[in-house]
């Protein structure tokens, strides 16, 4: 029997704090058991998201079992959206809830179609209740959100922050121009990025500073612990792709170290 969808309870009601389009989507990673196999394409594009909508798409409730289709969209910077498709069942041996995500509907479709539900349950993606047609919130483009004007907290966080790095590669690190540039802040910002996936174990910040002139430069610190004797560690680069370049090469080098 399918269900109107304001009768089904949503299993997103935990995570209604994470408000924002990157913790939305760090969420429904989190909780799929699947995102892993998720294109790095799409994740990348999805770091651009400005905002966030989600709609109940198709539900079935019988015999003690249950699965509802969320299709999640997210519009990107670019004024163009993006949707995810989420799967939620309880078919598994322990009747747990389950979490997958999809791409597109055909592959939601297919996912649907091998849940052992019985054969009146056969996927049927029009809700009795009629879905309006998507309204994502009219949004600026994305800025940073800087407080007010310090230039000594912010030129002092700049320069603890370039001390700190410990990029193997002498070559990637700010140089001295950065370090001239930053003398030039009076207000900065530290946001953690989202997105794609991270390897466990690392986390990466955005510190964006702003300059007097009123231009914005950003620097992508890594944090992690991928070090041969387990010491917290931090590299500094330049833009966000380097930054995650190097989470990549660390995360497949401590697999080499541990014998993986």
């Amino acid at each position: 029997m399918s269900v109107p969808y304001d009768h089904v309870p949503d299993p997103l009601s935990d995570l209604a704090s994470h408000t924002s389009p990157d913790g939305q989507l760090s969420g429904l990673l989190g909780r799929a058991l699947n995102s892993f196999e998720l294109p790095d394409d799409i994740l990348a594009r999805l770091d651009s998201a400005l905002a966030y909508d989600s709609t109940l798409h198709s539900a079935h409730h019988s015999a003690g079992l249950h699965r509802e289709t969320y299709r999640h969209t997210w519009l990107l910077a670019d004024g163009s959206p993006l949707t995810l498709w989420e799967l939620v069942h309880n078919t598994g041996r322990d009747r747990m809830p389950q979490h997958e995500v999809y791409v597109t509907e055909d592959e939601l479709h297919l996912a649907t179609g091998r849940l052992p539900l019985p054969p009146e349950s056969a996927p049927d993606f029009t809700l009795q209740t009629p879905v309006l047609p998507l309204q994502l919130p009219s949004v600026a483009p994305r800025g940073h959100s800087f407080g007010p004007a310090d230039p000594d907290s912010s030129v002092d966080h700049a320069r603890r922050l370039l001390r700190r790095a410990e990029n193997p590669d002498v070559a990637t690190r700010p140089g001295p121009g950065t370090a001239r540039l930053l003398r030039d802040a009076c207000a900065h910002e530290i946001t953690q990025a989202f997105g794609r996936r991270l390897s466990q174990g690392f986390a990466l910040y955005e510190h964006a500073f702003l300059l007097r002139d009123g231009c914005e430069v950003s620097l992508w610190e890594v944090e992690h612990t991928a070090t041969r004797d387990g010491r917290h560690m931090c590299e500094v680069y330049l833009t966000q792709d380097a930054a995650r370049a190097a989470i990549e090469h660390r995360a497949a080098d401590r697999v080499r170290l541990s014998g993986g």
